[in-house]
């Protein structure tokens, strides 16, 4: 029984896929950070361990597809530092999983958390430790440039994003050693950490230049839909990587598995559970998009400038989910081969 072999229902998606008219100058350098920070072959780390990646493997991926498909809007600078990210968070899973997560060394993945958290420093100028590997390398790399004066409020709320998505991966490699399916009600808000989901808001305000407005953004609607976008990217992640992750690195941390032994179904019921799931989460944020985001807004009293900068931010989101969805159902990282997608 597999992920690839059920018809209905599809990953729902209503956002027309726009691409980024620079992604050809980026697929033309696409390589060239993740070769300085020594992720792949014909660097040898101090330790000896191998890069994180071949050559052929880094490019299968489609990073910079990836990044061109859900940040239409961007500019190029915006873009570049957009793919280190996606590179970075890319090089961080495949280098866990091969390192701690094959053998189950739980120890060794705690002493590697440890140390990155080590990385994540709000405070601006603060000296970080010298990196030990291409992991430490790049992130140490990104603190330096992810935050500019238009997105400094975004370093401690990044930092804290991303120090949840690296301790995620050690709460995973303990339930795959204990055997434990995590219970659904636990796994959904847990899959936002351990997908990094929460950081995808810089990524949309980074490409459009837009925020949502202060007076609303904590309101319950704000964050019922912000919830809604981010359980869209892990969970739909869990279908599209459903595969490689079950069958192949033998994890449970995926959903398929959580509605399974959740809902004490069978396999050839769980599928089409949590596929339908992932596209009741599209639906509550479109309701919540055009219904009751509508209603807030009015009474909220925004500005004309503030409902500008609102419909402009969401335009982003729409075009980041757009984006991932393509890429999940098209990249060789998790389709067939013969599967693609028109640029």
């Amino acid at each position: 029984m597999t992920v690839r072999a059920v018809e209905l229902p599809q990953l729902w998606m209503p956002y027309p896929l726009r691409v980024n008219p620079f992604l050809p100058l980026l697929r033309e350098e696409s390589e060239s950070w993740a070769r300085e920070m020594g992720m792949l072959d014909g660097y040898q780390e101090p330790s000896g361990s191998p890069a994180i990646w071949t050559r052929s493997t880094f490019h299968a991926m489609t990073v910079d597809q990836l990044t061109a498909w859900t940040l239409p809007d961007a500019s190029l600078a915006d873009l570049r530092l957009n793919h280190r990210f996606n590179v970075w968070a890319l090089a961080w899973d495949d280098h866990f999983a091969a390192t701690f997560k094959q053998n189950g060394d739980l120890s060794g993945a705690l002493a590697f958390t440890t140390r990155l958290r080590a990385f994540l420093r709000p405070e601006r100028g603060v000296r970080l430790p010298e990196p030990a590997n291409a992991v430490e390398r790049g992130l140490a790399d990104l603190q330096q440039h992810l935050f500019p004066p238009r997105l400094a409020h975004w370093r401690q709320e990044f930092n804290r994003a991303l120090e949840g998505y690296i301790d995620a991966g050690v709460k995973e490699l303990a339930n795959s050693r204990s055997g434990r399916v995590p219970h659904l009600i636990d796994y959904v808000p847990f899959r936002r950490e351990s997908f990094a989901a929460y950081t995808a808001c810089y990524s949309v305000e980074l490409a459009t230049g837009a925020r949502i407005p202060r007076r609303i953004r904590h309101t319950r609607t704000v964050n019922a839909l912000l919830d809604a976008f981010m359980d869209f990217m892990g969970l739909a992640n869990d279908i599209a990587s459903y595969e490689r992750e079950v069958h192949e690195e033998l994890d449970v941390n995926n959903l398929v598995l959580s509605v399974e032994t959740s809902l004490g179904i069978g396999r050839h019921e769980a599928v089409p559970a949590a596929l339908n799931l992932v596209n009741t989460r599209l639906r509550d944020f479109e309701d919540l998009r055009h219904k009751d985001l509508p209603r807030l807004v009015r009474r909220s009293g925004l500005r004309h400038d503030e409902r500008a900068e609102l419909a402009t931010w969401l335009r982003g989101a729409c075009s980041f989910l757009s984006g991932l969805h393509a890429w999940y159902t098209g990249a060789p990282r998790y389709a067939d081969s013969d599967v693609s997608h028109q640029e």
